[in-house]
């Protein structure tokens, strides 16, 4: 699998070789996105990378199968998946596949939603993919900013941060996607709060070597790939942060050793065992516990997000970061 990062790596090495001005990024991008209006963008162009693949080279699924939580086998009970539930409706995407795959285009209780992981930030949310009266479709750019995922739309071809769920280039620079709360949760914990629920299954045109990590030791490593920019204070970059916007973050490591952390607003964060890191070993189930997070109020869940530090720190530069010593 590590094939996989060493041509990511050199074909990202090779888009930041050289400054180029905007009208040299548009001739190179045009190509291939005949359709993004360029001259509209929130972001300057050189912050933009190639992440290695072209436009959809990391597929994304438009067409999602499903099987109910009592029908499936060989996922352990500790594999890590996004719990969604919308009006009593509970959909489980494991991460094993949003690996391979980084967004799933689908729709849960009437709402159309995206289901989007980045591996190399941790960054799994969803989104409505409702905005202005009509339904997006989303794809992968193959691009990068502050090492997160770029995604695209289909219907006019802007490109979109994930982090924020912001698009940053083209028509649509400056919208917005709303947030709705989900959980990355082991599958042992989906099962018990949605028995009826339905769980995303590999299928359709696409095979990979899923259950496997192809970002092997991602997550313990010194400095993460692609991001040579500012590095949080006294936290590794690669360290998870429960994060929650501009209101701050909260170290995984503060969070699993008080076992919880209350807000002033009754915002609750808690930590329990029995979860799978989905980037640590070659094959996810052999991974170690990274534990599991919710972040609710009153009852409801929370949107949040467990991230590494350095992304929340790249996409939130003057919000705190809280750990053990704080």
């Amino acid at each position: 699998m590590r094939w996989f990062i060493a041509v990511l790596l050199v074909a990202g090495s090779f888009a930041q070789a050289a400054a180029q001005t905007d009208e040299q990024y548009i001739r190179h991008w045009q190509s291939e996105w005949p359709d993004t209006d360029f001259s509209k963008r929130s972001v300057d162009f050189d912050e933009i990378k190639s992440g290695g693949p072209p436009k959809d080279g990391i597929p994304p699924i438009d067409e999602p199968e499903f099987r109910p939580v009592g029908e499936i086998e060989g996922l352990e009970d500790a594999q890590p998946v996004m719990g969604l539930i919308v009006d009593g409706e509970a959909k489980a995407y494991p991460l094993s596949v949003l690996m391979w795959h980084e967004i799933v285009n689908d729709e849960i209780a009437g709402v159309p939603v995206a289901v989007t992981f980045c591996p190399l930030c941790n960054a799994a949310i969803v989104f409505d993919r409702r905005l202005g009266g009509r339904v997006l479709d989303f794809g992968t750019t193959g691009k990068l900013r502050n090492s997160d995922l770029v995604m695209w739309d289909r219907q006019t071809e802007s490109w979109w941060q994930q982090f924020v769920g912001e698009a940053i280039v083209g028509e649509l620079t400056g919208a917005r996607l709303e947030v709705i709360p989900s959980r990355v949760e082991s599958f042992a914990r989906f099962r018990e709060r949605a028995p009826d629920g339905q769980v995303l299954v590999p299928g359709g045109r696409y095979r990979r070597n899923y259950g496997q990590n192809p970002y092997v030791g991602y997550d313990t490593l010194g400095q993460p790939y692609f991001w040579q920019g500012e590095m949080p204070d006294g936290v590794p970059p690669l360290m998870r942060v429960v994060s929650l916007g501009e209101r701050g973050a909260w170290t995984l490591e503060l969070v699993r050793t008080r076992g919880e952390v209350r807000l002033d607003d009754g915002t609750v964060i808690r930590w329990t065992p029995g979860q799978f890191s989905a980037l640590d070993a070659n094959v996810i189930a052999e991974s170690r516990d990274v534990g599991n997070v919710t972040v609710t109020r009153d009852g409801a869940d929370v949107a949040h997000g467990v991230d590494f530090a350095f992304a929340y720190h790249a996409f939130y530069p003057d919000a705190p970061i809280r750990h053990l010593a704080d």
